[in-house]
């Protein structure tokens, strides 16, 4: 067992709901504490700001200037992960001197693993300073340039949390955040990637057409029907017939096939295409799982579970039922790979990301 380093994770997800941070004791292998976490929910502006970064993101060439809107956007979001720090370090009722390291992930707002290109804004050594905390981010760049899909970068900290549980193998952990992710189990094989969408459309629909962030407990969607034509014409994209590894931007599924559904049957269509992208994962696994976790915060939407166990037919699982926090799993995941990034440990795997040979990455800022 190596040294136990003490790490706070941050994480902003692409549903761009807010800041999750938690604290884990970690050696970067197989010791995993997790300790207190919580989220700082971002308010509408910051929330606007970040999906004008998104937006102008996406028209840039790689060579461009940064614009003005996305270094302000930075800014404002290394700002909100600080004040998240001092929050959790208050909870936990830690000074920061008794903490090692901070695994920042920060906020993409681009991905593009073809062009070897992907963009996380948050100026680590800004947060370094504001925190007084040693700093690693940047965790997918070497693996992109190296020919990786940068994505998904969680399946080490699920394989070492599913190597302290009970659970037998095959076993499968999907998270549904902005985009839906899976990683499989079964003894040393990891295998892991993008299925397509989770959250982001449900809540961006949601945004347009009701003004609300989220579909609190799917219930738009629980009054609306599924349109099959709608669903069918989401399904037929080439990406879901594409080999894993592979991984989505946030923006990469339009939602053209929905726009003349009435928002409640929109959002039930949504959803339902997130279940279904999910399921069909089970065509790439060399086994057939018995039992399904889902994490992330699309659990809280009951309806999309609802579709999720029906198109699966097994167990489906939260995360809480197999005793693990769905909610800081992803902030505790980026404590774990920044201890490993700290030690010189690798973060993905061709078996995860499709790069050709383990990688390491992070780069690391020193408190001042």
């Amino acid at each position: 067992m190596g040294e136990i380093l003490k790490v706070i994770g941050l994480m902003s997800g692409t549903s761009l709901d807010g800041v999750d941070a938690a604290l884990l004791e970690t050696d970067g292998e197989n010791v995993v504490r997790p300790g207190a976490s919580l989220t700082v929910p971002y308010g509408a502006a910051t929330r606007d700001q970040l999906r004008g970064a998104l937006e102008t993101a996406l028209g840039m060439t790689r060579d461009a200037a940064v614009p003005q809107t996305i270094l302000e956007a930075e800014r404002v979001l290394t700002e909100a992960h600080a004040q998240a720090v001092k929050a959790l370090l208050e909870k936990a009722g830690l000074a920061a001197q008794e903490t090692d390291l901070i695994g920042f992930h920060g906020q993409t707002i681009l991905h593009r693993p073809e062009q070897h290109w992907t963009w996380q804004i948050g100026d680590g050594a800004a947060l370094a300073k504001l925190t007084g905390i040693d700093v690693i981010n940047d965790f997918r760049s070497a693996d992109v340039a190296a020919g990786g899909q940068g994505a998904p970068l969680m399946p080490l900290y699920h394989a070492a949390l599913a190597r302290q549980s009970a659970l037998a193998s095959p076993l499968v952990l999907t998270n549904i955040g902005g985009v839906a992710q899976v990683t499989y189990m079964d003894g040393d094989t990891v295998l892991a990637f993008d299925t397509g969408p989770g959250n982001a459309p449900i809540d961006d629909w949601m945004q347009r057409h009701t003004g609300k962030p989220v579909d609190l407990d799917g219930a738009l969607a629980r009054s609306g029907r599924v349109n099959e034509a709608a669903l069918a014409k989401m399904l037929d994209n080439p990406f879901f017939a594409r080999l894993p590894p592979k991984s989505l931007d946030r923006m990469d599924f339009g939602m053209a096939a929905v726009e003349s559904l009435s928002p409640a049957d929109g959002a039930a269509t949504l959803a339902a295409f997130t279940a279904v992208s999910i399921a069909k994962a089970r065509d790439h696994f060399p086994k057939a799982p018995a039992t399904w976790i889902v994490t992330g915060g699309g659990r809280h939407n009951s309806f999309l579970i609802e579709q999720l166990k029906a198109r699966l037919g097994v167990t489906v699982l939260k995360a809480e039922d197999a005793g693990w926090d769905g909610d800081a799993m992803e902030a505790e995941g980026f404590a774990y790979l920044a201890a490993r990034s700290k030690k010189g440990l690798q973060l993905s795997l061709p078996t995860t990301t499709g790069v050709t040979a383990p990688m390491t990455g992070g780069k690391f800022w020193k408190a001042p």
